[in-house]
C-alpha cells in the first residue's frame, strides 16, 4: 500500500520508502491548496470594485450610501408586501418537505388548511408538542419563528 501512511505494519529497513511515498503524495496537495487559498483572498466579482477587505476612505463611504439606499428599498418593498407574500418567502425552507405547492411529501398536505391551522401547529411545535411522527423535525423548524412569521406562512398556505 504505497502513498498511504501506515504506522502499524512498518517493515524495519522500509521507513525511507514509506517517507519518501507519503511525501510525493502530501506536498503536491499541501502546495495546491496553499496556491488555491492564497488566490482565492484576492478574487473581486466585479472588475470595478476592490477586493473584500480593502474598501477603505472614499470606496467605504460609498458603500454605506449604496447599502443604506439598498436597505431603504428593501424596507419599502417588505411594506408594501402582502403577509401572504412574506409568508412565500419563508415557506422556501418548508417545500423541501411538504411540496412547493402544499401537496405534501415527507411532510403532511398542507394544501386547504385555514391559517389559524397553521399558525396553531406551528405554535404548538414551537412549544415542544408531539403532534405526529415528524414533530422532532418541526421542533427545530419552527424554533426561530416570530408569531408574525408563522401568522404570513399561514396566509401563504391558506392561499394555496
Amino acid at each position: 500500500m504505497k502513498g498511504f501512511i501506515i504506522i502499524a505494519s512498518l517493515k524495519p529497513g522500509h521507513e525511507k520508502e514509506l517517507l519518501v511515498s507519503n511525501a510525493k503524495i502530501i506536498v503536491p496537495i499541501f502546495i495546491g491548496a496553499t496556491v488555491l487559498l492564497a488566490g482565492a483572498r484576492s478574487i473581486s466579482w466585479e472588475t470595478d470594485h476592490p477586493p473584500v477587505g480593502m474598501c477603505v476612505g472614499e470606496c467605504y463611504e460609498a458603500y454605506k450610501v449604496e447599502d443604506a439606499k439598498r436597505r431603504e428599498a428593501e424596507a419599502a418593498m417588505l411594506a408594501a408586501a402582502s403577509p401572504a407574500d412574506l409568508g412565500k418567502k419563508i415557506y422556501a425552507a418548508c417545500a423541501g418537505c411538504h411540496g412547493l405547492n402544499g401537496e405534501g411529501g415527507v411532510g403532511p398536505k398542507l394544501q386547504g388548511a385555514t391559517k389559524n391551522a397553521i399558525v396553531s401547529m406551528l405554535t404548538q411545535y414551537k412549544n415542544g408538542e408531539t403532534r405526529g411522527a415528524q414533530s422532532a423535525l418541526m421542533w427545530g423548524q419552527s424554533a426561530a419563528l416570530s408569531a408574525d412569521d408563522m401568522a404570513n406562512i399561514g396566509a401563504y398556505v391558506e392561499s394555496l
